[in-house]
């Protein structure tokens, strides 16, 4: 009888280890989402873990990114920016080859230094406009930044509202500051006084004060910028007070979970957003679809946020076909991907040489309880 001899063995393993798929052979590539989970910011960064969870699932499910299972690590920054310049460098020594957020302006702004030294692909949620302003070749934004969105929401105030005054109530962090400082500025040129400038605190509970000086400002309308929780409170303090003039805002005070913390005084406010799971588009339906059934939740903006960053980092690494974080980087700036060859990105999008983005988006009511878009607009460099 034939008795197999060691080379005979070694060949055989050898011809089977070359008969297995190539993704068996391959070392997963290690993706990092680094978020808000706890904290003030955990609205925010949960929404924004589980859109960069389900991309994940997807893409592995499919058979990966050129061949190689995608290994998600997540972190918790508990809204902290020291926690997360820490866990930033976690990932880099994880050798991460990308990292998913902070979400928060704050906290992207430090922790991102740590990415940048190690030259790695940093996706952002934080809209603060010195993010991108810092010449970071690492860093990419996953929403439009300030300085796009707001002249949109002060189009709206002249155009649709014909306001003369406005009632600022912004949030005193990095991303109500950037957005305070920019709207001013869009509003000080269209020519509408701002009427009252009231500041208010991260985690602030208690709007009452906040509310009467706005009455009192009597100006045409509120613009209302803070964080999604304190977006909730302030709702449910305005309609308490019987504010009667029309509430604008930038993406947050419309967001699916304000909606829910709020409650019926939500309804009526009119938001610009550049992402949400309400527009009319088949692939974000389908998106909203997975997302619930996955999660029993609708997702916010920033649900999507994470979930098409993914799908980014997929469509470009398949473009430059290999694993290299500085071809990445640099094949990211100037580039347009369309949701012809990557679906998953939902919305065709291109990026600038600042990592900053432009694609389609909204302007939203909040009706009944939901976003109703009531204006698809183009995207910037389509004007």
């Amino acid at each position: 009888m034939f008795k197999p001899t060691t080379l005979t063995l070694l060949a055989a393993t050898a011809l089977a280890l070359v008969a297995q798929p190539a993704a068996a052979q391959q070392k997963p590539v290690t993706i990092v989402s680094l978020v808000e989970l706890s904290g003030d910011g955990v609205t925010s960064g949960t929404n924004f873990r589980d859109g960069v969870a389900l991309a994940v699932k997807e893409i592995n499910a499919a058979g990966g990114i050129l061949g190689r299972q995608i290994d998600l690590e997540q972190f918790d920054t508990q809204s902290n920016p020291g926690i997360a310049k820490a866990l930033a460098q976690k990932a880099v020594d994880m050798d991460a080859y990308a990292v998913m957020g902070p979400v928060y302006s704050g906290s992207i702004l430090v922790s991102m230094e740590e990415t940048k030294r190690a030259g790695i692909p940093n996706f952002t949620g934080g809209e603060a406009a010195s993010i991108t302003q810092r010449g970071n070749p690492y860093i990419f934004r996953t929403s439009f930044t300030q300085v796009n969105a707001m002249p949109r929401v002060a189009r709206y105030i002249k155009d649709n509202l014909h306001a003369k005054s406005v009632a600022m109530i912004w949030v005193t962090n990095d991303f109500g500051k950037g957005g305070h400082d920019v709207i001013k500025k869009v509003l000080d040129a269209d020519g509408i006084k701002i009427a009252a400038d009231i500041p208010t605190d991260p985690g602030q509970v208690d709007f009452t004060a906040a509310v009467l000086k706005a009455k009192q400002a009597n100006a045409d309308a509120a613009f209302v910028y803070l964080n999604e929780d304190e977006a909730g409170r302030i709702l449910r303090e305005l309609k308490k007070q019987g504010y009667d003039k029309p509430i604008v805002g930038e993406t947050t005070i419309c967001g699916q979970k304000v909606i829910e913390l709020a409650g019926d005084a939500a309804n009526g406010a009119v938001c610009h957003v550049g992402l949400t799971v309400d527009a009319p588009d088949p692939l974000v339906k389908k998106f909203d679809q997975a997302f619930q059934a996955a999660y029993h939740y609708r997702c916010d903006h920033n649900g999507i946020k994470g979930y098409t960053a993914v799908y980014d980092v997929k469509a470009v690494t398949e473009k430059i076909g290999k694993f290299d974080r500085k071809a990445f980087a640099e094949a990211m700036h100037g580039i347009k991907l369309s949701t012809q060859q990557t679906p998953g990105i939902l919305m065709d999008v291109s990026f600038d040489a600042n990592g900053d983005l432009d694609r389609e988006s909204f302007m939203v009511k909040v009706v009944n309880g939901k976003q109703e878009v009531f204006a698809t607009l183009p995207p910037l460099g389509s004007n």
